[in-house]
């Protein structure tokens, strides 16, 4: 017997018409290169949305086409993500801070027909068009884009198709090999915007103020762009500026109350409230991701500024959110500084996600805490495969994908990386946590950033050693680091070196890239004391 409910299609647009209809005065306020406010509403931002569908349209684009977007979070670029995937097209967003040569792959891989991109990507992009066939058109989000769609009609009939339909493409950054596309539907999209929004999750609601500095072009803005308009929150976009200054100005004058970004951005504008001696008067809560959050940076934000810090874990895989460290009724009975080591786990399952530990023969390992495993992930917004089927099957007997993370979960479901797969250290038979010790080294005042990868030993076969990056006009010492990481780590998870270097590389989603720091330190060799 069938339910008696009606069958309406979860496709995207419902959620920008939703916004114009019912939250239509609600600002979208954003922030260009030149530092330039504009002010638009959800109801106007729809508007244009529909001018962009006609104008695709115009183009010859439809079902399935893919147009391909290189800007960075603005107004322009969410008017042009909800005109192209109303009308069943694929918005392919693509990441300027990659390698242009992969950004050339991805391009012709994806053969995208259009490109909409920032003013400042004008250099990369006519660098890469003689190698990209298959694009028709560039337009640029200026006065260009205006142009463009000036003239088109208000009205646009969007939806009717099925809610598996493909809304946007979005590529691995490829750290080994090509990157690989995952392919998102609109169905996925929508059912991930309403797990982000549980109370357990982001938590957003019509009386916040959102400041969304995660990149549009990564991974669906960790779903924000869906998440903020389906509530009705003020979007305050921030343009290319993440500088702590730039960021703390938006925060203050727009009265963010949450904001979402990687460790890094995080860290420019806590440096930059010491400096200056600032205050977060509007701001409650940030959701940290992209990479483990020291606990220097959670207890700061708590102690020094009464913002709460939500670290969450996903991948481009996974639409991106899949686990959140919001605390259950048993860990929020606790003390503050006892619910620390939580919040320090990339933390609990949102509703319609599920995970499993597997070791390498596949085999299903307990959740005790203890016990490192392979990361497993099954649901609706998790992919089953890349596009056009490039690396073969990825999901495993019962259907879950591996994440290529090592990680332990807890009997009471927290979940806490471990490693990558590829970056974890095995010395002596047993995994030391590149993340943890790196993530403890970088509360060492002196320290900018650190980490830590592993080197050949001829008995271990793995040890650490611990990269640093000192603060400006800092000065500390090897032994200085040891000290302070010593008893907060099992002793044999103690670097055997420390090395200073001028700058510790980030990958194109803010990252640390060890693949190039190994490569830089392929020559490095064990002092000959530590080699015993």
């Amino acid at each position: 017997m069938q339910g008696l409910m009606q069958d309406i299609p979860l496709t995207l647009d419902r959620i920008i018409d939703h916004a114009a209809r019912w939250h239509g005065d609600r600002e979208i306020v954003s922030r260009d290169a030149e530092g330039r406010m504009n002010r638009t509403t959800y109801a106007a931002a729809h508007l244009r949305a529909k001018q962009v569908s006609n104008a695709l349209r115009a183009l010859g684009v439809g079902m399935g086409d893919r147009v391909a977007t290189m800007g960075w979070n603005g107004y322009r670029h969410f008017e042009a993500w909800y005109g192209a995937v109303g009308i069943g097209a694929v918005l392919h967003t693509l990441n300027p801070r990659l390698f242009p040569e992969q950004i050339a792959y991805i391009i012709n891989h994806a053969e995208d027909r259009l490109i909409l991109a920032d003013p400042a990507c004008r250099p990369l992009i006519e660098q890469l068009l003689p190698q990209c066939p298959t694009v028709e058109r560039v337009i640029w989000f200026d006065e260009d884009f205006d142009a463009w769609i000036a003239g088109q009609p208000a009205e646009c009939a969007w939806g009717g198709f099925d809610e598996r339909t493909a809304a946007g493409l979005c590529y691995t950054s490829g750290t080994t090999g090509n990157p690989k596309g995952v392919l998102y539907g609109h169905r996925s999209n929508y059912l991930h915007c309403l797990m982000t929004l549980q109370a357990d999750a982001l938590a957003l609601s019509a009386r916040d103020t959102v400041l969304l500095v995660t990149p549009m072009y990564h991974a669906n803005a960790w779903g924000v762009v869906y998440s903020a308009p389906a509530v009705g929150a003020k979007l305050v976009l921030p343009g290319q500026r993440m500088d702590g200054a730039s960021v703390h100005e938006l925060i203050e004058t727009e009265g963010v109350t949450y904001s979402a970004a990687v460790p890094t951005v995080w860290q420019m504008l806590l440096t930059h409230l010491k400096e200056t001696g600032g205050k977060l008067s509007t701001l409650q809560r940030v959701t940290i991701g992209g990479s483990a959050v020291p606990e220097s940076m959670i207890r700061t934000f708590r102690d020094d500024y009464g913002v709460d810090v939500i670290q969450g874990w996903g991948m481009t895989e996974t639409s991106p959110l899949a686990t959140v460290s919001i605390p259950d009724a048993r860990v929020a009975a606790l003390s503050d500084e006892t619910q620390l080591a939580y919040k320090l786990k990339q933390g609990r399952l949102i509703c319609g996600v599920d995970l499993k530990l597997a070791d390498d023969a596949g085999r299903t390992l307990p959740h005790d805490g203890k016990t490192f495993g392979r990361l497993m992930v099954k649901g609706p917004t998790i992919a089953s495969g890349y596009f056009r089927g490039e690396g073969g099957a990825v999901l495993d007997a019962e259907g879950f994908f591996d994440t290529g993370d090592v990680s332990t979960i807890d009997p009471h479901g927290y979940m806490q990386i471990t490693d990558r797969a590829k970056d974890v250290i095995k010395s002596g038979g047993e995994w030391i946590s590149s993340i943890e010790v790196e993530n403890l080294a970088v509360g060492h005042p002196a320290a900018e950033l650190c980490a830590v990868i592993g080197v050949a030993h001829p008995k271990w076969d793995e040890r650490p050693v611990l990269l640093v990056k000192l603060k400006p006009g800092q000065d500390a010492t090897r032994e200085d680091f040891l000290a302070f990481l010593d008893g907060k780590i099992a002793r044999w998870w103690t670097p055997d070196d420390v090395v200073f270097v001028d700058d510790i590389p980030l990958g194109a989603t803010g990252k640390i890239d060890k693949k190039l720091l190994r490569q830089r330190m392929a020559d490095y060799r064990l002092p000959e004391s530590e080699k015993a």
